[in-house]
């Protein structure tokens, strides 16, 4: 079959939510504030396209406007931006195999071959029976499983060409293979196996175990902090009364720079006198 771009769609003339996505759709608007409910717009346009088969026709598109109170331009905008959002019918098992650079370096030009060679298609069309629709997909973020591919909401990592046969072989027969590494690599770690933390190091028998923290004693640190406030408080107290102290001896005698100056003054005035 041709591409799927390349194919007059037929665009359905109406479309609303079913009850139970409408109930759905309306529990996500609900978790936004009052005038933000066109943030809605993306899970909603999600919802509307697995309503539709697994892509986003036209009037899927205006009943989500509607809803949000949106203009309909600014769904469409956002419908067109993003990949995840098919605009043309796909098959029911939608292949998308990662070609950028990590995956391509692991082999994934033979993840592509398997898939034309086993579906008779190219890139980008889907079979006669529309099971299958195959794309390349930029960079699908599991760069260190490569080579992998998306199938609707899986991930398949750590495939090979027959790994690839194997796994549309499994779908057509109406099965889900369990997402994931196909080679039983636990989770990313090195395809050899795990390389670090082979084991939790246990505690010798002859160890002896570290004594348990003493409990802080809450009646001893408040009645210490009492003690150090009227400690603090004399010695506020002593310092005052020293204070007053040298206030009253400086007061009695007088100021020792004031009064040495004013009897050089004096006796400057007497000499003054005795020379006339």
């Amino acid at each position: 079959m041709s591409s799927a771009a390349a194919i007059a769609v037929e665009q359905p003339e109406s479309f609303a939510f079913s009850p139970e996505n409408r109930a759905r759709a309306e529990r996500i608007v609900a978790k936004y504030p009052p005038g933000r409910q066109a943030s809605a717009v993306l899970p909603l346009l999600d919802l509307a396209q697995r309503q539709s088969d697994n892509w986003l026709p036209r009037a899927a598109m205006d009943h989500v406007a509607e809803f949000l109170s949106m203009p309909r331009i600014r769904v469409y905008e956002v419908a067109t931006f993003y990949t995840m959002f098919n605009k043309t019918p796909v098959g029911k098992h939608f292949v998308q195999i990662c070609t950028t650079t990590p995956c391509w370096l692991r082999g994934s030009a033979d993840l592509v071959h398997a898939c034309e060679r086993k579906l008779g298609i190219s890139m980008g069309e889907t079979t006669p029976d529309n099971q299958f629709t195959v794309i390349e997909a930029e960079c699908l973020g599991a760069c260190v499983n490569a080579p992998m591919v998306q199938i609707g909401d899986h991930y398949y990592e750590d495939l090979d060409g027959p790994g690839m046969e194997a796994l549309l072989d499994a779908l057509a027969r109406g099965e889900v293979p369990a997402p994931g590494s196909q080679i039983g690599r636990s989770t990313s770690c090195s395809v050899k196996g795990p390389t670090t933390l082979l084991h939790v190091p246990k505690r010798q028998a002859s160890e002896p175990e570290a004594a348990p923290a003493a409990e802080p004693d809450l009646a001893t640190a408040a009645a210490d902090d009492a003690a150090a406030t009227v400690d603090a408080g004399a010695g506020v107290e002593t310092a005052g009364a020293d204070i007053g102290t040298e206030t009253a001896d400086s007061g009695e005698s007088g100021s020792p720079k004031t009064k040495p100056r004013s009897r050089a003054r004096a006796k400057s005035k007497t000499d003054a006198g005795t020379a006339d």
